[in-house]
């Protein structure tokens, strides 16, 4: 009886993937000592028969354009003019999460330095069911809890929607999350819209770096994340001993030497980080 059941839930969820777009409002607040302070990012939960992509809008859009602008600078010139300002989109948030039906194997993708990486997470969500119900946008949905990334979790998902998914690695619940907390509420995902798509969208891989990233696990990818924390202008020092003909320009235009440019490049690096101490997986920092 029970692996029927699983049958008949694995042909719904395949039944419902034809091309579904999620929209999901993501509120985080990056540094604990400013609550005050949320941020907010459209995020896509892309859904096809294969799997799911989960990835910014803003920051998809405004990668496809800087890739774009460097391949034409390389083409005509055989050299990139790099800004001060590089890496710097309309968008907070760079992580990709990709995940494959049916097995929901989930991979995190990112980039850490000049490399992406595609990082597997075969961590078990293990789930809480609890009676609770209420209305979630214009879905009925049950509540169910978890703990995972260094943090305590209250999901809302609805059997309306009959995926065992949701937004950033969530997944495994009867139904579609469509919202997400932590017990702070320093990071929330929750349902806004769904929509169809013809056609399954292209370059997300490309454009984020999944087609070429390194394929890493779990342990592998804190150790490089602490480096590149500590170390934050290592990509460039590499790129730069490389050999490949760099410029470089400060935010009004000026040209500027490498020095400067790494100093500037650490000391915005490191600003950066003292206000970022409140990742989603916070547990990377202890």
């Amino acid at each position: 009886m029970k692996k029927l059941t699983l049958l008949l839930i694995l042909i719904a969820n395949l039944a419902f993937a034809q091309n579904q777009r999620f929209a999901y409002e993501y509120k985080f607040v990056s540094d604990s000592t400013k609550k005050e302070n949320v941020d907010k990012e459209m995020m896509y939960l892309d859904i096809t028969k294969d799997g799911s992509k989960f990835y910014s809008r803003a920051v998809f859009v405004s990668d496809s354009t800087m890739n774009a602008m460097f391949e034409k600078q390389i083409k005509t010139s055989g050299s990139m003019n790099v800004s001060i300002n590089m890496g710097q989109s309309s968008g907070k948030v760079r992580f990709k999460v990709f995940k494959s039906y049916p097995d929901y194997k989930t991979y995190f993708i990112t980039q850490m330095g000049r490399d992406s990486y595609k990082v597997l997470d075969d961590r078990e969500l293990v789930w809480k069911i609890l009676p609770d119900k209420e209305t979630v946008g214009e879905f009925m949905a049950q509540k169910a809890t978890t703990e995972m990334y260094g943090r305590k979790w209250t999901a809302w998902f609805t059997t309306d929607i009959p995926l065992q998914d949701g937004p950033y690695k969530f997944r495994g619940l009867p139904g579609l999350i469509v919202k997400i907390s932590d017990a702070s509420n320093s990071h929330v995902f929750q349902l806004k819209a769904v929509t169809k798509f013809k056609e399954e969208t292209v370059g997300v891989e490309n454009v984020f770096g999944g087609d070429k990233a390194i394929a890493i696990n779990e342990k592998q990818y804190k150790k490089i994340y602490i480096e590149n924390r500590n170390d934050p202008a290592k990509a460039l020092k590499t790129m730069m001993g490389s050999g490949t003909t760099m410029s470089f320009r400060d935010a009004s235009g000026k040209e500027m030497s490498a020095a400067e440019m790494i100093r500037n490049r650490e000391k915005s690096a490191k600003e950066n980080n003292l206000k970022n101490n409140n990742l989603l997986e916070i547990d990377l920092l202890k």
